[in-house]
């Protein structure tokens, strides 16, 4: 009888194990339970003067993207930095037990949900209210705004004094603190570097709900730390911006090429010469009609004859896209610089185009169509964009088989190319870029829409930008992403490369339990469930 007495406790033990197991996840289930019912209700409890909405939040579900739609449980309409930082510091509080996460929303143009909080907390920077914008007129003007202050705001704001930023995006009706965060590249980075490297003084909010002023001089690695640190580090609640004096009129010129490598030569020389455009960007057009007068504006042709009877023999072209900057009453010399200039060029001559527009009216360019194309609902559409930073060295491999096999057309969307100085950024910032003194943005800026032929405009584009990125890795061509998209720590890691421990150590100390920008799936917050 001893051996069926053995196999009766046995049973009995592994009964007990069982309803052992039962009763503790039910009790942990109980905990999450009670811990998230009472999320609300602790953040109501807050002193703010600002204030949370708890429904009705589908908007900060949405990004430009609009591929990821991630509802938040709440989110924070502040008034004053004291409003974000009483709210990371109550969820700092409640420690690796909460689930909470903390994402800002600037003007929502993310393009992979980046500003998501999926049952977190997304705060709406457009409403945060500090002090007014103060130009600085001294030696070194500069201007101070919040962080989620519009760029065009600022444009506004400066030119009141003769002044504006030195380093633009192409699309103004972006907040400060998303650009910083990322880097804010257009056709001025050539010569002033991206908008990171145009920053005197940075008044950011931890991850631990700390509000720290930082500059060069003052807690200088938290400010390099948040500069393109994608969010993981603090949120940017005012920053002083860099100025320079501002022209009233701009030159406006494109040129023609059917030669990449003549191409990339002309912009390679024009972004190392001493005397130069003032901006410089490049496109790629699959000819087709509205060839020059496609996203942006209209121009009028220097040779309307020549230029109409241009064709391209179906071949992809690429477009020289230049200004220069004047005042009224120096029309005379700019004329004179601008065709010294394009002397050392060697686009085809009959597609010389040229318009003559106010500074604001060529900054604010793609707003313009903006409003065309919501008035069509294009503008809802998915973007899937893909941004990539390409080596010198190697833009002709990339261009031979990116432009020549797998991006045959321009149709889903413009396709931009041109080159920087490396020279002109700031390596200790949280931005990674190509090991080269010069290297090219490539930027892929599509619109998915339903094909012709039936299948989805979304899919097609996804399926061409993981070819690209496919070839890339597997020519070893050392580029980055640009606004980098990754769901892995393996490719996040690859990412920063070298620089990844930095990274990691910056983001301990910031931001230890992983509050901030969850939308970026670097880090994962730790959860502690008992």
């Amino acid at each position: 009888m001893r051996y069926p007495a053995v196999s009766y406790v046995r049973q009995n033990n592994i009964l007990l194990l069982r309803s052992f197991m039962i009763l503790l996840l039910s009790c942990v289930a109980i905990k999450l339970d009670l811990c998230f019912s009472s999320i609300p209700s602790s953040l109501k409890t807050l002193s703010l003067n600002g204030h949370f909405t708890f429904d009705e939040n589908e908007f900060a579900a949405r990004d430009y993207g609009n591929k990821y739609h991630f509802l938040p449980m709440a989110v924070l309409h502040p008034k004053s930095v004291s409003d974000i930082a009483t709210t990371i510091q109550h969820i700092w509080q409640m420690g690796p037990s909460s689930e909470l996460t903390i994402a800002a929303r600037g003007h929502g143009h993310s393009i992979n949900g980046q500003a998501q909080a999926q049952g977190g907390v997304v705060i709406n920077m457009q409403s945060l209210h500090g002090p007014e914008m103060h130009v600085h007129m001294g030696r070194f003007p500069y201007v101070d705004v919040s962080g989620g202050e519009l760029w065009i705001n600022i444009l506004h704001e400066t030119l009141k004094y003769g002044l504006a930023p030195k380093s633009w995006t192409d699309y103004l009706h972006l907040t400060v603190g998303g650009t910083l965060s990322n880097a804010g590249i257009s056709g001025q980075a050539f010569r002033h570097g991206p908008q990171i490297s145009n920053v005197h003084q940075l008044e950011v909010v931890t991850g631990k709900g700390e509000i720290i002023n930082c500059s060069e001089e003052q807690n200088a690695d938290l400010f390099h730390s948040v500069l393109g640190g994608l969010g993981q580090f603090g949120i940017i609640t005012r920053a002083r911006i860099s100025l320079e004096p501002a022209p009233k009129m701009v030159k406006w010129i494109r040129v023609l090429y059917s030669d990449f490598s003549t191409f990339t030569r002309d912009q390679e020389y024009l972004i190392s010469a001493e005397n130069t455009f003032d901006y410089i960007e490049g496109l790629v057009i699959r000819n087709r009609t509205g060839l020059l007068n496609n996203w942006r504006t209209s121009f009028s042709p220097q040779y309307p004859v020549q230029a109409s009877q241009f064709t391209s023999d179906g071949k992809t072209l690429f477009c020289l896209e230049l200004t220069k900057n004047f005042n009224p009453g120096k029309t005379n010399t700019i004329n004179q610089e601008i065709e010294g200039l394009l002397s050392q060029l060697r686009y085809i001559p009959s597609t010389l185009f040229m318009s003559e527009v106010p500074y604001v009216e060529f900054l604010d360019r793609v707003h313009a169509s903006e409003l065309k194309l919501r008035s069509t609902g294009m503008w809802e559409v998915p973007h899937p964009w893909l941004n990539l930073l390409i080596p010198k060295s190697k833009i002709h491999r990339f261009a031979g088989e990116v432009f020549g096999n797998i991006a045959t057309d321009t149709n889903s969307g413009p396709v931009l190319v041109f080159p920087v100085n490396k020279s002109k950024w700031d390596n200790r910032t949280s931005f990674v870029a190509p090991e080269e003194d010069v290297f090219y943005l490539v930027a892929f800026l599509s619109h998915a829409i339903p094909l012709s032929t039936g299948t989805d405009g979304l899919e097609h584009i996804l399926t061409r930008n993981k070819r690209i990125l496919d070839f890339c890795e597997a020519a070893h061509l050392g580029g980055k992403q640009y606004l980098p998209h990754y769901t892995t720590y393996k490719e996040w890691r690859a990412h920063f490369g070298p620089r990844w421990e930095v990274f990691q150590q910056r983001k301990s100390a910031y931001d230890p339990l992983a509050i901030l920008a969850p939308g970026q799936r670097i880090f994962r917050k730790a959860i502690s469930i008992l």
